[in-house]
């Protein structure tokens, strides 16, 4: 072989070599880091916005009934009275005491024109009545929950104030002390009162014990007199059979000249009058008239009545016992001391 064909081996080795790089595939590009996963999200359910719904409605809740109290007044009516009674016109004095006594005195918004006792009551408006014309207007304005009346209060004001839709109750006119019990009894059931009524009520009772055992051993009963009105000097009114006026006088330890007259309210006459002959005359008649001893003394005819001669003749006040209240206990004993001075000296 000719010298000039021969190619060095070193040539041939970087011949191959080239052509080995030239085949060779290329390197594939890495892939760029994921971030890190984690177990949670992967879980996670996706979060779908709900429309918002409208709040739950309070289901309607019905109104409790009003409590009513079903009671027979002393006129014989069936009177519907709804509770509770926080408002109360008062018709008579007598009635204006038993509220204040059983602890019913802040509800009361509207007295009679006579109410003046406690002091308190004058405080209250005066709406009128008594002997004259009830003031309805204002009556109306102070929106009673009741209008307290009495067993004297004139027909015609009671339907006048039903009229006007106002619950009218009128409590019975008492004989006797038990009958007052009862009134301040149906006065508490009416305004709340119940509790603190029946003590006020055992109280009475133990003050009247006291008298009824003081004169139970006395052998004389002196006759009495108890004037109410003397426009008639010849025929002046006084208490009849039957009314608390009587009952009391008998429990304190008298008797009671009127009884035997015809009617709670009645006239004797001066010759009637004579012929009892009353041990001891008392003028109710002083707290209105202003009517003295010595004006009874003055009158033609009285000189000769031995409550007269005998200097038994006595002013008192009759609002202990013309009201049918609680202040006939304090009349009751007012009595006894007049009857029996020496059972309390």
């Amino acid at each position: 072989m000719s010298k000039k064909y021969l190619i060095p081996s070193t040539v041939v080795l970087i011949i191959m070599a080239l052509l080995l790089g030239a085949c060779a595939p290329e390197p594939a590009p890495t892939a760029e880091p994921q971030p890190e996963i984690l177990e949670e999200e992967i879980s996670e359910e996706p979060v779908v916005e709900q429309e918002p719904t409208a709040e739950p409605q309070p289901e309607p809740v019905e109104e409790a009934a009003p409590q009513v109290l079903e009671l027979e007044d002393g006129l014989g009516r069936m009177v519907t009275i709804e509770l509770p009674v926080e408002r109360v016109i008062s018709l008579a004095p007598s009635n204006t005491e038993i509220l204040f006594a059983i602890g019913a005195g802040d509800q009361v918004i509207g007295r009679d024109m006579f109410s003046d006792f406690p002091e308190a009551a004058l405080d209250i408006t005066d709406i009128g009545g008594g002997w004259g014309e009830i003031d309805t207007e204002t009556i109306l304005t102070l929106e009673a929950d009741l209008v307290l009346a009495a067993g004297l209060t004139a027909p015609e004001q009671i339907q006048t104030l039903e009229d006007l839709g106002l619950t009218v109750y009128a409590l019975e006119n008492p004989t006797n002390l038990e009958g007052m019990y009862d009134n301040l009894r149906t006065v508490a059931q009416i305004t709340g009162h119940e509790e603190e009524t029946e003590t006020i009520i055992a109280d009475f009772k133990a003050r009247v014990a006291i008298i009824e055992e003081k004169v139970a051993g006395v052998e004389e009963h002196p006759t009495i007199f108890y004037e109410l009105d003397a426009t008639d000097p010849n025929a002046p009114w006084t208490s009849g059979p039957g009314t608390f006026m009587d009952t009391l006088i008998t429990q304190a330890g008298g008797r009671n000249i009127g009884a035997v007259l015809d009617g709670a309210w009645a006239q004797i006459n001066l010759e009637e009058l004579i012929t009892q002959d009353p041990d001891i005359i008392l003028l109710g008649t002083f707290l209105y008239g202003g009517i003295t001893p010595e004006d009874v003394a003055a009158r033609a005819g009285w000189d000769n009545l031995s409550a007269v001669k005998n200097g038994k003749v006595y002013p008192f006040d009759d609002n202990l016992v013309g009201r049918p209240g609680p202040r006939l206990v304090d009349g009751l004993e007012e009595l006894a001391k007049f009857l029996h001075p020496e059972l309390f000296e």
